[in-house]
């Protein structure tokens, strides 16, 4: 009883903060917390994704923010670009960037920081934020469309346990421009360096790989990372 009283407080005030924030934020238009905050605890505008007990919370599709969250891949796919985070998704909307649903057939070097694992049809997908996952051998994840019968999938006991071949992100590095670039050239360069490294061998299939690959890039473009 007093978990839900505890649980009815928060949605409470979280419903309080949205109409404070009027109209605009109520449609997900850059309310007080970014895209960033995901994960295991509520925050004005975000939604729960409770499929298959994945219990995360995310930014809905449409929401609107001015910047990129740190860390975010760019992935190009069918003459467009698109980037990723901690499984959101966005796309550029004249200077800012929205959250979206991923076209099919596009594919990310990394799964989200938090997954589900159902097995379908004797293969395993990989489920968060509304989007499913398959593995591409040599690439890393292709999103897929949702599989027949995946209703009646039932998740692995263990959640967000990646399989051999990625391995959770270790933490983000932080960059200090050595020529004192401009925030706007550091993100610049930081995009570029994420494109880049996903051209490099085993990058795609292993987080840690990926990074390091990054790190070398920005350091070579002037930033000292750690």
């Amino acid at each position: 009883m007093q978990a839900t009283v505890r649980l009815i407080t928060v949605l409470a005030a979280a419903a309080a903060s949205l109409a404070l924030a009027g109209a605009a934020q109520a449609q997900g238009h850059g309310g007080p917390r970014g895209p960033e905050v995901h994960g295991r605890g509520p925050g004005p505008g975000l939604v729960l994704d409770q499929r298959f007990h994945h219990d995360h919370w995310y930014p809905p599709r449409g929401y609107v923010v001015p910047a990129l969250p740190g860390g975010a891949i760019a992935i190009t796919f069918a003459g467009g670009s698109w980037y990723f985070h901690g499984g959101v998704w966005f796309r550029a909307l004249g200077g800012r960037f929205t959250v979206v649903l991923p076209p099919v057939g596009i594919v990310v070097p990394v799964l989200p920081p938090s997954f589900v694992t159902l097995w379908i049809g004797g293969s395993p997908y990989y489920y968060a934020n509304g989007v499913y996952y398959l593995a591409a051998p040599g690439q890393g994840y292709t999103v897929v469309a949702p599989p027949p019968d995946a209703d009646a999938a039932k998740p692995a006991p263990i959640q967000g346990t990646a399989p051999a071949t990625a391995a959770k992100p270790p933490p983000e590095p932080i960059l200090y421009p050595r020529n004192g670039q401009s925030a706007e050239q550091t993100e610049a360069d930081r995009q570029a360096c994420n494109r880049w490294a996903t051209t490099q061998p085993r990058a795609v299939a292993d987080a840690e790989v990926f990074q390091r690959a990054v790190a070398a890039c920005m350091d070579g473009r002037g930033y000292t990372v750690r």
